[in-house]
């Protein structure tokens, strides 16, 4: 069989961050992590002293945790889709330079932004203004050999539009098992329209429609497992990372919800192992 993907965390979903994410995904044998850039808000700045990431990068390696990503989730707060020339238009380029930068540093092989709350992509006009603000760092992080991916829960239509407009061989869009779902999507029908421009890494994420409950994966309304098994017939996954919400320091649920992640992990590569068999002759 394939081997399965590797699986991860996100520290923003953890009780700790940083090198003290690195330290707890050791303990309870996580592959790697995704980090959250920080800033206002949230959390500590990966970059926010002399050296900080360099000896982010030394812990994690020495730990044998692969940094899988780096998120500007901070984005959230002031929204890629400020209107040019505006305070909040500068502030997000400044965010975006420095996911760049601390991306190469640590090796990810991943950045990406969200477009949520107030950088939703709700309009024509937040589309292309999306589009037109990730354009340039998709080129710059194409030129640094990044990808750089964005979260968004756009129709599937939509979505492609976004990764057309952007334009480069070096944009993905970042799939989630479960916002998708709590915005109404089909996420198999997603994944069978974009699935060209998906990421290899997807966030496993479940949750129960009109609550803020947060059940071990396959245990909520998400579709879980359809997801997966639709992602694994469409591309090969890099990783999968578990981003249902830990901050609360749950010991016995966190390694619950790790090993049911690394199963979906392992159903994806079985299913990847039947697709590269040879069809029958008769």
């Amino acid at each position: 069989m394939s081997a399965p993907p590797p699986t991860g965390l996100v520290d923003w979903r953890l009780p700790v961050r940083g090198e003290a994410a690195v330290d707890l995904a050791f303990r309870y044998r996580a592959d790697g992590l995704q980090f959250d850039l920080g800033g206002p808000g949230r959390g500590p700045r990966l970059d926010g002293r002399r050296g900080a990431v360099e000896r982010l990068r030394r812990t994690a390696a020495a730990a044998g945790v692969a940094t899988l990503g780096v998120a500007a989730n901070v984005l959230n707060d002031i929204g890629l889709t400020a209107d040019a020339g505006t305070l909040a238009a500068a502030r997000v380029r400044g965010v975006l330079r420095r996911l760049l930068d601390v991306g190469e540093e640590l090796g990810a092989p991943l950045v990406f932004v969200p477009s949520f709350r107030a950088g939703a992509i709700d309009s024509e006009r937040a589309l292309l203004r999306t589009a037109e603000v990730l354009r340039p760092v998709a080129a710059r992080a194409h030129a640094r050999g990044l990808l750089l991916a964005n979260e968004n829960v756009l129709p599937a239509l939509h979505a492609v539009r976004l990764a057309e407009e952007v334009g480069s061989p070096a944009f993905r869009l970042l799939l989630d098992t479960y916002n998708p779902v709590a915005a109404g999507l089909d996420v198999p029908g997603l994944v069978a329209v974009t699935h060209p421009w998906l990421a290899g890494q997807i966030h496993l994420k479940d949750g129960l429609t009109g609550t803020t409950a947060t059940p071990l994966l396959g245990d909520g309304d998400g579709g879980v497992g359809a997801t997966v098994d639709a992602v694994a017939r469409h591309l090969r996954l890099t990783a999968v990372v578990l981003e249902n919400d830990h901050r609360d320091g749950d010991g016995p649920r966190l390694r619950a919800d790790l090993a049911r992640a690394r199963a979906f992990a392992g159903r994806a590569a079985h299913i990847q192992t039947e697709m590269e068999q040879p069809c029958p002759s008769y």
